[in-house]
């Protein structure tokens, strides 16, 4: 018996501050909505991203009083939708902030966070450098959403590229991993695609992974391209390079199908530490 779910990835521009983050992003979110979506997916830092030298400074907030979080808690409540934020700048209250996820149910309440663990801290070349960890304190837990759409597992961003928390994702049931993102069009060019097709099909999940598109403010650009992945790999839709919304129906049903076919997350097997054997010099 199928079970059918209406998502919309909301590829958003990366705006300077939580107003015009907001201006973006509440228009295109009624649209998908009024055009049938159950689910929304915003990308990384849809809250505010801009840039300085090597540090990204998103706009934060405490929690209990960000205006993006809050917005979207009437918005979910007001259109009976879930919603997935799939980050905004939390204020600590020390020098730090996290890059913290939502998942927020259609009564307007926050059902899972999950703060991002691998931190971008890279340089691609002399004049691409970047340190999230300057300004963001990585998180430790694993985060996994059981929702009457479905298992939803949290990742964020450079996430992708860490396998093993995909493989412990969808082990503990996930049947839909997101990986909302700002990836740059340098990298995104290069990996985005065949890395979440990789991790869609390693794992028999589909995977959701809304990216933001364009320049950040200070520097810098995000590369597009919010992916819907089914669980063989197949590529079911590409936002492309311009802002807007990208639907699609999928059906959850075929997750247990895939993994009958091929079920390898069951095949997982010890294996003593990798031996560095030396070759002996005559």
């Amino acid at each position: 018996m199928a079970r059918p779910l209406e998502i919309a990835c909301l590829q958003t521009r990366p705006m300077p501050d939580f107003a015009s983050a907001l201006d973006e992003s509440l228009p295109m979110a009624d649209v998908a909505v009024k055009a049938g979506a159950r689910f929304l997916l915003l990308p990384e830092y849809c809250g505010g991203l801009k840039s300085e030298g090597a540090a990204l400074v998103p706009p934060a907030a405490p929690e209990s009083a960000h205006p993006f979080l809050k917005a979207y808690l009437d918005f979910a409540r007001e259109n009976r939708v879930w919603i997935m934020l799939g980050s905004i700048a939390i204020a600590t209250g020390d020098d730090k902030i996290l890059n913290r996820s939502y998942v927020i149910d259609d009564r307007g309440m926050i059902q899972s966070r999950y703060d991002k663990i691998h931190l971008f801290d890279i340089q691609l070349s002399a004049d691409e450098v970047f340190r999230e960890s300057a300004r963001v304190s990585a998180g430790t837990q694993a985060v996994l959403a059981d929702t009457p759409l479905g298992r939803i597992g949290h990742t964020i961003c450079y996430d992708l590229r860490f396998p093993g928390l995909f493989r412990d994702l969808a082990q503990a049931g996930a049947e839909i991993i997101a990986v909302p993102a700002a990836f740059t069009r340098r990298t995104g060019e290069a990996h985005w695609h065949v890395l979440n097709r990789a991790r869609a099909i390693e794992n028999g999940v589909f995977v959701l992974a809304p990216c933001a598109i364009g320049e950040i403010p200070g520097g810098g650009e995000s590369y597009g391209h919010s992916l819907v992945i089914g669980p063989w790999g197949d590529v079911i839709a590409d936002g492309g390079t311009a802002p807007g919304i990208v639907h699609a129906t999928i059906d959850l049903d075929e997750v247990p199908a895939t993994r009958g076919r091929i079920p390898s997350l069951s095949h997982d097997r010890p294996f003593a530490a990798v031996v560095n054997v030396k070759r002996e010099v005559a």
